[in-house]
């Protein structure tokens, strides 16, 4: 979703993803947690950060223990809190959204040029689901899983 705002403005970008931030290692107070500006997904204009500051007024770290996930949309402000702890902390961003999203970074390059990896696998790990000219391949990106998920999903069909 890179650039969505900056091509369509605030007031015009929509709800195109969720995302779900499940934090693997244990939340502390200083652990540095994903911060968020609450109701920032119906703003009209990027929030302003007031000079000297590094978040904007009512920036907020969720009420969270243990190893909780948060859920929040893709027009929602957030940033990363200042880890004070010690420790690294760790945790897993899924988005959901629609398919043609490209992820803009892409961390599974290595991965996903495993010759042994099965077409869900690929898929999984966010094959591009698209043509040798760049065009969405409309329909096939979504193919190995439909196959798998038609067929009756089984543990036959993951090693």
């Amino acid at each position: 979703m890179y650039g969505v705002t900056a091509d369509l403005g605030f007031p015009h970008t929509p709800r195109m993803a969720i995302k779900a931030a499940h934090y693997l290692t244990p939340v502390t107070p200083d652990c540095g947690l994903t911060m968020f500006l609450p109701r920032s997904h119906r703003l009209t204009d990027e929030p302003i950060v007031p000079a000297g500051a590094i978040d904007p007024p009512g920036a907020v770290t969720p009420d969270i223990t243990g190893t909780d996930a948060v859920l929040f949309e893709n027009r929602t402000w957030h940033t990363g809190g200042i880890n004070l702890s010690g420790w690294p902390r760790i945790a897993l961003m899924l988005q959901y959204g629609y398919r043609w999203l490209h992820p803009v970074d892409d961390p599974a390059t290595e991965l996903r040029a495993d010759p042994a990896l099965t077409a869900i696998e690929q898929q999984l790990l966010g094959l591009p689901d698209r043509h040798p000219d760049g065009s969405l391949a409309k329909g096939s990106g979504a193919a190995p899983m439909r196959s798998w998920w038609q067929s009756g999903p089984s543990v036959a069909h993951c090693r």
